[in-house]
Parts: C-alpha cells; structure tokens; sequence
C-alpha cells in the first residue's frame, strides 16, 4: 500500500490527507451505522459534526448555537475525545444501549460467592454498554483456605478470575470492540506467585491486563534486602476457632484493608491480618521482573503513590484502574477521556523556524475542557453506582496524542533533554488552563456536588495531612469538600505554587470536577483519527511498520501496512523520496526521526515523570526495549520508576513465543520462524510475514500461530 501524499494549507495549519488505513478504522469504529450498514456518517467531519451536535445539546438553549460552533472548532484542530465518544455520542437512535464513558471499576469484590457472582453480572451490564473496567481480585481469601459455611477449601482467586475472563469472552463489548478487563492484585497477597504466573498458561486470562499493587513498603524491602510476608485479614469466627493470639507479631500483623466487613479491626481502622508465608522481598521481585522481561506482565502500579497524589484523597481508597492505568479509580469509579493531538499546533515544521502554537493550545483545552465536562450529562453507563460517582465527582481525563510526532516535527529527539522541557511545559499548560475552565465552569454551572459536601474531620485524615493541624482542624470538625480538593490534594498545592490566586478561587467556589488530565495510549484514535500520529506521550513505533488490527468477526488480528504521521509530514513538505533505514543519500531521514526501540529506557521514564508532575490522574506509557537487552539492567528501569515517583510503569520486549502484540516490525517477522504442527503429525515452519489460508481467511503466520495459542481456533 502506498500512502498519500497530498496536502492542504491553511493560514493556520496544514493537513497531510489521510492513509488508506486510518480512513479503514474510522469506518470500523466511529462512522456511525444504520443495523443495516448504511453510513449515517458519510466523511469524518460529518463524525465531528455529529459529536459536537449531542455535546452542544446539553447546554441551555440560548447557548448551543455559539458552544456547538466552538466545538466543532475544536473538533477539526486538534481535539479528539475517546474512543466511546466519537462512536456512540448523538448515536441514541441506533445504539441506545451503549456509553460514552471508557474507564470503569468494579465495585469492591467482597469474599463470598453472591457478591463474586454479583459483581460478574455487573461486569457483563458493563462491558455489553461498550465500557471497559477493572477489579481488584486480592480481597478474596487464598486458595485452600477452609470455607466454613461450605465445609470445603476454596480454590482461590485465580479461579474465579477465570469465570470474569470467559464471561468478558462471551460477552465482548459493543461496536464489535473486544471487552477490556484490568485484574489488580494485592503484593502481600499468599496467592501473588500464581498471579504473576498465570498468563504462561497458554490462553488463560487473555482478556485481562494483569497488574499488582505495589507498595512503598515493599519496595523499600526490595532496596534493603529484607523479608516480606504474605498476608490475608483474618475473621473473628477464625480468631476464635484457630484461637489466634491477635497480639502474637509470628502470626498476626494490622494493616489496612479495602474492606473491613467480617473481619477483626483496631481503633484506627487496620485489620489484623494471618500471616501465611515470609519469603525475601528480593526474590519475590525477581519473579515479577522475569515474568514482565519474557512476558510483559505484570503491570506495575505504585499504589501509594497513586492514593497520595489522589485529589479525593480524603474521601477514596484506589485499588484499581481501568484496562490501560491511565485511570485509577475508586470502587464504582468511572471516567471519560480526550486527547489534543499535539501535531496539530505545529507551525514551519522540519525548519529552524519549527514553532508551537501556545495561544491556539490553550484555546483548544479551555474548549475542549467544557465539551468533555458534557459528556458526564449523556453517560448512558448501566450501574446506578456507576451513574451516581460521575455524576458527584464529574471526573475526565484529559491527554494528548502525537507527543513523539510533534518533538519531531520541532526538530528535537524525543528522551532529549529539551524533548523532556517540552513534554513538561505542553503538560503544564494543559493542567492550568483545564483548572481555569474548571473554575469558570463551576461559577457558571456549579461545582461538582462532592465539593458542597460535608466532611468530618477524622484521625486519619489529619495523619495524612498534617498541616491540617497547623490549620487549626481537630478531630471532629467538619469541612467542605472544595477546601480539601483545592487546599489539602498534594496535585493541587503544586497547582498552587505556580497559581496561587487560581486555587485559592477554587476553594472558594469549588471545582467543576475533581480530576482534569490523564494520557491514555489512545492507539486506535491516533491511528484513524490523527492520521497515525504517535500514540498519546510515546514516540513513533516505527515510521514505517505492521498494525495488527482487530476485525469484528474474524478470530485472528489483521495485518496492515502503515506511515508514521511525521513521515507522511515530511515526505509532503520536504521529501518525497524520504524513507526510512534507506543507504540512499537522497531518501535519508534527519537523525531527530527516532523510534520507540532507540529511546533508552531511562529516557522513556524521564518523558513520563516530566509530564506526570502535570498530570492528576495517571499514564499509560510502555518503555519498548530490545529483545536483547540485558535482564540485570531490564530490572533497573522499575527500581528508577520508582525513584522518580512515577505511579505506575510498564515495558515491552518482543518475544515473539509469548506473543506479537498489536505493533510489529517487518524486520522482526522475517526473522521469527513459527512452527505448525498439522493433523497428520507433521511440523510445517513459516516466516512470521508469510501468508497463510486458513478456515477461508488469509493470515499472517504470526497472527495465526497467536490465534492457534490463544484458543481462537482448534488444532492446525
């Protein structure tokens, strides 16, 4: 395939026309459909309209002319609000069962088989409206444990994660979108060996994203070499049964829990827990970072971090996050996203005279800030807990794509230090104009109904706050949730450091919503909509490569051939002949064309904490590293995460035994050999990039023996 290449100008920007495959995925995802496949949506600015149209709806009548005007504005420079946005929104008349909302979590699974099966009712009402969502599984007791109303030892939570797994299967989610599930896992957890084991297990789980809670406590074991033991919270029937000495520090230690129903608590809330196991934190870290090198799981989630620099932090405990971690959400948590694709405010780019548009930035945030705040009012999420926390806390997640497209595009390499300024400097603003909104709003709307509510001022509130104290707050007093949004969230007094007079008018009036930013991976909107511009804060993949993409109906992925948005920008506004790993002189690129697998990793984690500083909720963010790279230096890379107080981190190093994953170098498929073996007994080997028929498709040889693996299909 052969991309085009031609332009349009404009006395503000320029736009290079669109790939074959990003108008493919357009059609497959966003253009809205009759049941019967007729095109309601006939371009994709007749898409924007359509969004723009059911978002400005929400205003006052006198309103909707002017805010539809802006949006659609916003919409066609740069603003693109998430996936379930742009397909179901104004979609009322032929999905009426679907949500705009992307990001969800489940309520606390709590240890008993109704609230297990319960809460896979939920899961399913929640999948089937197009969401996707997270659970945290430790709070179930660990395999062979004596359940006493059952006279028999459970099997664990393993094995009910297999029911979620087979259900989200089953039931996959609207628009012909694969269900994503995110499982969390408690680090002290007896049964956390099986968890980081669980994906060797050829097509188990594959509908999760595995992640563990990692605590500061932990990781400070880690550093100095101590034990660490596995714990689970004990009830006071077992107490009275096993007769446990809850003072013996050998078998009982306190902390806190999700829940504390049926369990035996202290006067500050901790629950005494049974110690099942100590093993050496050490060797319990070089599990996980064996299983993440060959296996790229478990995620990585700092969770104190995450619950530390929470704007609720008075009111939530967080111990998921939706399928990606750019979202850590309370139970029953939910939240929508956008992304500003950065490219778009690049002016002269590829010269000395490369420049961003701040002013044009900053209008397209405020813009975009209102459009996403509209969105809470047409949710269409199925779980009244649901509707009733975005609804009082009104939560988005604002990002941005095309990072890595647009440091190029600026002449600089992306993991440079001046890379690393700008990715702080675009984050900044983003954060400040979106809190400006968010005060302009609330005085024109209202705030958010959590910041009028009353809080009593509690023991652990003041521990976690000490200047409270200093404040003059005592045990009992209460407060408005503005004053400990705008004055106590540690993200807020950074906020306040650089606009003072802004949050202290945000204390005042409150905030139109408690949560602003987070950078989502955003792979399919960059693809399609932005034209294949990098993928929200990573640099280019590649700028020439493989997509594995998903078909609705077919059981293997599609392989299709795809540009990077900069080579498309430079092949349209320098040189045509341009192309990537070229020995010609005429077709080579400038050296600040980088790619995913040359940024170190340390760099791709400093890009993260620069933007992290700015961004309230969290980041998806992958550091690629070479199949080759050295596991002892492979582990260093969580140890600086973790250092540079990130929330949470995540790699990938192509193993193509385990699995493709969704990008793939031409490269790496001509020199992967797979091996079928057929009915009859004989083994039939293939390169990675050849074609095979099968079940009246045509594959890939990679994405066939995926498929194969996974279960897809039965034996070749």
């Amino acid at each position: 395939m052969t991309a085009s290449l031609k332009q349009t100008k404009t006395p503000e920007n320029f736009q290079i026309e669109f790939q074959d495959t990003s108008v493919d995925i357009w059609k497959t995802k966003y253009q809205l459909k009759t049941k019967d496949g007729v095109s309601v949506d006939k371009t994709i600015d007749e898409t924007y309209q359509r969004v723009a149209k059911a978002l400005a709806e929400v205003e006052d009548d006198q309103l909707q002319t002017s805010v539809h005007k802006d949006f659609l504005w916003a919409l066609r420079h740069g603003a693109i609000p998430a996936g379930r946005i742009m397909s179901n929104a104004g979609a009322l008349a032929h999905k009426p069962a679907t949500s705009t909302i992307n990001c969800t979590v489940s309520g606390t699974i709590t240890d008993s088989m109704d609230d297990i099966l319960e809460k896979v009712h939920e899961a399913g009402l929640t999948l089937k409206a197009g969401c996707g969502i997270g659970y945290e599984f430790s709070t179930l007791r660990p395999k062979n444990a004596y359940v006493s109303g059952a006279g028999a030892y459970t099997s664990g939570p393993l094995s009910f994660m297999d029911i979620y797994d087979k259900m989200c299967f089953t039931v996959s989610s609207a628009g012909g979108r694969r269900g994503a599930q995110m499982a969390t896992f408690d680090i002290s957890h007896p049964d956390v060996l099986e968890f980081i084991r669980a994906k060797r297990e050829d097509g188990r789980l594959r509908q999760f994203n595995l992640s563990l809670l990692i605590t500061d406590e932990f990781m400070q074991a880690v550093i100095n070499d101590q034990d660490w033991k596995l714990i689970f919270p004990v009830t006071e029937k077992e107490v009275e049964v096993d007769k446990l000495d809850l003072q013996d520090q050998q078998k009982i230690i306190w902390r806190e829990w999700p829940t504390t129903e049926g369990y035996v608590k202290n006067d500050v809330g901790e629950v005494a827990c049974r110690i099942h196991n100590t093993i050496k934190a050490a060797k319990l870290w070089n599990l996980i970072m064996s299983s993440t090198y060959d296996f790229a799981e478990p995620g990585f989630i700092l969770i104190d971090q995450v619950n530390n620099n929470n704007n609720n932090w008075f009111n939530e405990n967080i111990r998921a996050t939706n399928p990606c971690g750019e979202q850590p959400l309370p139970p029953y948590g939910s939240c929508l996203l956008g992304s500003i694709n950065l490219t778009r405010f690049v002016h002269q780019p590829f010269t000395e005279q490369a420049e961003f548009d701040w002013e044009k930035f900053s209008k397209t945030v405020k813009i975009f800030t209102r459009m996403l705040d509209n969105v809470v009012e047409i949710n269409g999420l199925p779980l009244i807990g649901q509707r009733d926390a975005i609804n009082s806390k009104r939560r988005h997640g604002m990002g941005y794509l095309g990072l890595g497209s647009t440091i190029t595009m600026l002449c600089k390499k992306y993991g440079s230090e001046e890379s690393v300024e700008f990715t702080e400097q675009v984050t900044k603003v983003l954060a400040v104009e979106g809190w400006k909104a968010a005060l302009a709003l609330s005085k024109e709307k209202g705030a958010a109904p959590v910041m009028e509510d009353d809080f009593k001022v509690t023991g652990e509130m003041l521990h976690k706050r000490p200047e409270m104290l200093k404040d003059g707050f005592k045990v009992g007093d209460k407060i408005k949730g503005k004053v400990l949004h705008a004055r106590y969230s540690r993200y807020m007094q950074q906020i306040a450091k650089i606009e003072p007079a802004l949050v202290d008018q945000l204390a005042e009036h409150g905030a139109r919503f408690t949560h602003h930013s987070s950078i989502a991976p955003t792979g399919t909107i960059s693809l399609s909509l932005a034209n294949n511009a990098s993928n929200g804060i990573e640099p280019s993949f590649a700028h020439h490569y493989a997509r594995n993409v998903i078909r609705q109906g077919k059981k293997t992925k599609d392989k299709v051939d795809v540009y990077s948005y900069e080579l498309l920008a430079y092949r349209a506004l320098v040189n045509a002949k341009a192309m990537p790993y070229s020995d010609k002189e005429e077709e080579q690129l400038p050296d600040y064309f980088v790619t995913a697998d040359s940024i170190t990793p340390t760099q791709h984690v400093d890009i993260q904490a620069a933007s992290q500083k700015w961004i309230d909720s969290s980041i998806s963010k992958t550091a690629n590293v070479p199949t080759d790279f050295p596991f002892e230096d492979f582990k260093d890379i969580y140890l600086y995460a973790y250092k540079k107080g990130l929330k949470g981190c995540t790699t990938f190093r192509f193993n193509p035994e385990v699995f493709q994953g969704v990008l793939v170098k031409e490269e790496d498929l001509k020199n992967t050999t797979y091996q079928f073996t057929l009915e009859d007994g004989s083994i039939m080997e293939l390169q990675g990039d050849e074609e095979v028929d099968y079940d009246g498709e045509t594959h890939t040889a990679a994405n066939l023996f995926d498929a194969l693996k996974e279960g897809y299909y039965g034996k070749l």
